[in-house]
């Protein structure tokens, strides 16, 4: 297997910032920086003077609209009244239904719960702060909650090494803070595709962090084992003769008997030699073979100590 050290980005697993949906001022808050917090649970109550007075005028609207609406069903049974003026009552009424629930609503947002179980990471209020509905610019964010655990951790993958990366695939987490320890992980997900501009391949590895000693937006590196799928096949360049037929090496075949296989060359390793063409992955070849050796004669195999070289590559095995 080939090793492959990528730098990576720690975040969080679920991040946001939290915004009121109603408003009003701050009346109490009840997390801060550095709390774990459940799902559900109240982080700050905002008072809500204006929604609470509207609430009370549609209260009212509703209950006149729905009054009127009743009286006039009434007297279009006793075709007192057409029932084109009735139908716009009971719709009068709906409205002013519809109002109402849509106030009952907004003021249940007084309450600010938290939208996952996290840690607080930034608190932009305090009593008595004046906070406006909305996002962005156009609203006052209130909490910042991440959930850092598991994290997810985003490497880039060169092109060369893209198709050996899998869902599934076990990495291995460093960062420079916890020195001679790594943290294991997993690739979740791939990109799938390259970016035309860098040639690189976008995969998130989730590593657990139960003890909470990772953060988001932390720096690491990655490290993956990779099977190396595209080793050359690679002989002893003793193995090698350059005979009338061109470049070939004495194989071993069935019966023990020998044949004279012509191949195609590729890299000089020095002690070994890529073959391009016509051999096989464990294919056995003769060490220090002759023109002496003809095809087809039987021999008696002895194995030859392996040469030192490129440990990524695939060797065919030897004999003498």
């Amino acid at each position: 297997p080939k090793e492959l050290i990528l730098p990576g980005t720690f975040q969080a697993f679920q991040e946001t910032t939290i915004y009121p949906r109603a408003n009003g001022y701050v009346k109490s808050w009840k997390a801060d920086i550095g709390d774990n917090v459940k799902e559900g649970q109240l982080l700050a109550e905002i008072e809500t003077p204006e929604v609470d007075q509207q609430l009370a005028q549609a209260k009212a609207n509703y209950d006149i609209a729905k009054v009127t609406a009743d009286r006039w069903r009434d007297l279009v049974a006793k075709k007192v009244v057409s029932a084109q003026e009735n139908d716009e009552k009971q719709k009068a009424a709906e409205a002013a239904r519809a109002n109402l629930e849509q106030l009952e609503k907004t003021q249940g947002f007084k309450e600010i719960v938290a939208p996952f179980g996290g840690s607080i990471s930034a608190r932009n209020i305090d009593v008595g702060t004046l906070v406006t509905a909305g996002t962005g610019n156009a609203g006052t964010p209130l909490f910042r909650i991440v959930q850092s655990d598991p994290l997810r951790v985003y490497v880039y993958a060169p092109q060369a090494n893209a198709p050996s990366i899998r869902e599934g695939l076990a990495a291995k987490i460093l960062v420079q803070e916890f020195p001679g320890q790594d943290f294991d992980g997993r690739v979740t997900r791939t990109a799938g595709a390259l970016d035309p501009q860098s040639r690189t391949m976008q995969v998130e590895v989730q590593v657990p962090n139960h003890e909470n000693k990772l953060y988001a937006g932390m720096y690491g590196q990655v490290k993956f084992l990779l099977a190396d799928e595209n080793a050359p096949i690679v002989v002893p360049a003793n193995a090698f003769l350059f005979r009338t037929e061109g470049p070939q090496v004495a194989t071993v075949v069935k019966g023990n008997r020998i044949h004279w296989q012509t191949i195609r060359v590729g890299r000089d390793f020095g002690t070994q030699l890529e073959v391009l063409d016509g051999l096989a992955e464990k294919t056995r070849v003769v060490m220090n073979p002759t023109d002496d050796l003809a095809e087809g004669i039987q021999v008696q195999l002895t194995p030859a100590e392996k040469p030192k070289g490129d440990a990524n590559a695939k060797q065919s095995s030897s004999g003498q």
